[in-house]
C-alpha cells in the first residue's frame, strides 16, 4: 500500500471520494477529481479507463483508485498510472437488476489477484447478502489477496425521516457491515455508500479506517459545493480522531 495511505489509515483518517464505476463522463470526472484535491480527500476513485486515469493525474497528486467488475479492464489503468484497484462500488448495478453474488466476487478477486499479484486491492462486500455472509466473504477475500475491505448499503436502506435521523438510517446497513467485518478481519475496512459529515465519526467508531463518499459529492452541479462537502467530510473525520485524543 502506499506510503500516504498506509498513514491515513493507520489513523483513521481516510476519505476516498468515488466519481463512479460507470461514471466516464470526462467533465464531470474532472470536476470530483478537483473537488476530491481542493477539498483535502485522501485519494479518489474513478472508472477503470486508461484516458480517465491519464487526465485525473493531470489535475491531481493523490493516489488514484479505478473501479471495474471486469479483471481485464485493470491492466490498462494500472500501466495508464492509476496506483490501486477497488472490486466492487457494485450500487449502480442494483438498478439495473444485476447482483453479485459471494462465490462471482470471490472468484472477480482470485482473477484480478493472478492479473495483477503486486498492486494494493480493495473489494467491496456486497450489501446484497446478510450481514453473517458479508463477514465470511470478507475473510475468504482477505485470504486470496484483498488489502482493504470496503462495506456498503446506502442503496438498500429507506429512510423514514428527514434531517439526522434520517441521515443515520440511510447509513445503518453500511456501519453494520463494518462493525462486523472490521472485527473479523486483520485489514483496513473502507466504509462507504450512503453515508454523510453526520455519520462519518459513526463509521470510524463502527471500526472502519476510513470512509468512501460518492453520490453526495458527485449529484452536485457546483464545484464550489463539491469542495464543501469534501471538506466537511475532512473535518468530521478529523473532529473524531480529535476526540479520541482526549
Amino acid at each position: 500500500m502506499l506510503n500516504s495511505l498506509q498513514a491515513a489509515f493507520a489513523s483513521n483518517q481516510v476519505l476516498k471520494v468515488i466519481s463512479g464505476l460507470n461514471n466516464f463522463d470526462r467533465d464531470r470526472v474532472a470536476a470530483v477529481v478537483r473537488a476530491a484535491d481542493l477539498g483535502g480527500a485522501t485519494f479518489i476513485d474513478i472508472a477503470a479507463d486508461a484516458n480517465l486515469v491519464r487526465m485525473a493525474r493531470q489535475l491531481t497528486n493523490l493516489p488514484i483508485c479505478v473501479s471495474a467488475v471486469d479483471p481485464q479492464l485493470f491492466v490498462a489503468a494500472v500501466e495508464a498510472g492509476a496506483d490501486l484497484i477497488e472490486i466492487g462500488n457494485f450500487d449502480s448495478f442494483y438498478a439495473q437488476g444485476i447482483r453479485f453474488e459471494a462465490d462471482e466476487v470471490l472468484s472477480l478477486t482470485q482473477a484480478t489477484r493472478a492479473l495483477l499479484p503486486q498492486i494494493t486491492l480493495s473489494v467491496t462486500v456486497p450489501h446484497i447478502l446478510t450481514l453473517d455472509k458479508q463477514v465470511e466473504l470478507a475473510q475468504a477475500l482477505v485470504a486470496v489477496g484483498a488489502d482493504i475491505i470496503q462495506t456498503e448499503g446506502g442503496t438498500s436502506s429507506a429512510p423514514t425521516h428527514a434531517g439526522t435521523l434520517g441521515l443515520i438510517e440511510k447509513a445503518a446497513p453500511t456501519l453494520a457491515a463494518a462493525y462486523e467485518i472490521s472485527r473479523a478481519v486483520n485489514v483496513p475496512v473502507l466504509c462507504a455508500s450512503g453515508l454523510s459529515s453526520v455519520t462519518a465519526p459513526l463509521a470510524i467508531s463502527a471500526g472502519a479506517a476510513g470512509i468512501g463518499v460518492g453520490s453526495a459529492i458527485n449529484k452536485l452541479n457546483d464545484e464550489i459545493a463539491m469542495i464543501a462537502v469534501v471538506r466537511s467530510l475532512v473535518e468530521a473525520l478529523a473532529a473524531t480522531r480529535a476526540a479520541v485524543r482526549i
